[in-house]
């Protein structure tokens, strides 16, 4: 959680039926890389995870190297392959963003590097993969341009700014025209022409409260979280006003918002262990529906739950499957349509904070690092920061079958 945003606490809540618990063993020590036909090598599984086809395994997942020195805030695969790599932006509460190059065997290397005055809060990259953003609580969004060879922090150029800490950017095309979307803690969503930095924002449009989480899919729709559980609809053809503006159908501070991969709806996450699945036409309203994840029950009370938030929501870029990530350190993949948990993880060590899948869909980071849901109080220098990639296997975020009613 961003400082600033009101320190959600675990709560006791009543279940009206008994939770399924996610293992509570450790994590297997991340293996050594295999010479692979795939990512990482031959995506295995452990026998538990053989015995229950729902549990997932974690045992293949890799470290990156160098990671950040404070709490990770964000993490963002770029949208273009550089040959046979990809790349990782990931922003810190260490005043820095850190861009790493990731090949096909997981192995990562310390590509470039923006710093900030404060601690960064979310990171983007331009839709052709070219360029890397981070915003701050500095109140200032950077740029640094890969495609002209700048991986060093003094190169990295102010593109917008804010009255108040920006807790969000976005970047889309507008007719062609390269923009920069940003969200703020002074109430105001602002849009800019990245073709000219430095220079005042084309549009600024006032949003109900302080800005939380954004997302923005197919360069045609925006979806803004702010205080007081608002959630502003923006068609980007008409970016001055907002398409819909309604309150969260969840009843606590949203923590996350995430777009379907066919821009029809989206996800949104909370800090009360629940996700929504809300689509943007009212004809389609019908399909709305929100479930429960990210809670624990004690062995000995299977009627009470511990409740965790939410942290993170991504999209499986080729089969529009979904994955949620929580303060209890575990991670899920769902399939919306069926309404059908497809895996679940067992916990890794720490709360993950941030998740993002690369552009096919084949690796799956994941943040375990403090996410603020405690407060300062609970920053204790012993807590993990760590970056994990995690192989995605062949059925692991496939759908589940669509069956013919007869």
């Amino acid at each position: 959680m961003a400082v600033g945003d009101p320190p959600p606490t675990p709560q006791k809540r009543r279940a009206p039926f008994p939770q399924r618990t996610p293992s509570e063993q450790p994590p297997s020590p991340p293996s050594r890389l295999l010479t692979m036909a795939g990512i990482f090598g031959t995506s295995g599984t452990t026998s538990s995870a053989a015995a229950n086809p729902t549990q997932g395994d974690v045992s293949k997942d890799v470290q990156v190297g160098n990671p950040p020195e404070d709490s990770i805030s964000d993490l963002k695969f770029g949208p273009q392959p550089s040959g046979n790599n990809d790349f990782l932006s990931v922003a810190s509460w260490d005043k820095k963003v850190r861009i790493y190059q990731v090949d096909k065997q997981g192995n990562t290397n310390p590509f470039a590097m923006i710093e900030h005055e404060g601690p960064v809060l979310n990171t983007c990259w331009s839709p052709d993969g070219t360029k890397v953003f981070s915003a701050g609580t500095d109140k200032l969004v950077k740029v640094l341009d890969l495609g002209a060879g700048h991986t060093q922090p003094n190169q990295a150029v102010t593109v917008a700014g804010h009255d108040q800490p920006i807790r969000c950017v976005e970047t889309f095309n507008h007719n062609g025209t390269p923009m920069l979307v940003t969200g703020s803690w002074d109430k105001t969503i602002k849009y800019w022409d990245t073709r000219q930095p430095g220079q005042q924002a084309a549009v600024t449009v006032d949003a109900k409260e302080r800005v939380y989480t954004m997302d923005v899919r197919n360069d045609s729709m925006l979806v803004v979280g702010t205080a007081e559980r608002w959630i502003h609809v923006v068609d980007l053809k008409n970016p001055t006003t907002f398409f819909k503006s309604l309150q969260s159908p969840l009843k606590w501070q949203t923590r996350v918002v995430s777009t379907f991969t066919d821009g029809t709806g989206f996800a949104i996450g909370s800090i009360e262990g629940r996700c929504a699945i809300q689509y943007v036409e009212d004809k389609d309203s019908s399909n709305n529906f929100s479930f429960k994840c990210h809670r624990q029950s004690p062995p000995n009370d299977r009627n009470t739950s511990q409740v965790y938030a939410v942290n993170a929501i991504s999209f499986h870029p080729v089969h529009g499957t979904f994955s949620t990530a929580g303060s209890d350190g575990t991670f899920h993949f769902w399939d919306k349509d069926a309404k059908h948990r497809l895996k679940g993880y067992p916990e890794v060590g720490g709360t993950i904070s941030a998740t993002d899948f690369n552009r096919t869909g084949e690796i799956f980071a994941y943040a375990v690092s403090y996410d603020w849901s405690k407060g300062y109080a609970h920053n204790t220098p012993n807590l993990p920061n760590k970056i994990m990639l995690h192989p995605i296997g062949p059925d692991e975020c496939k759908p589940r079958p669509k069956t013919t009613k007869r």
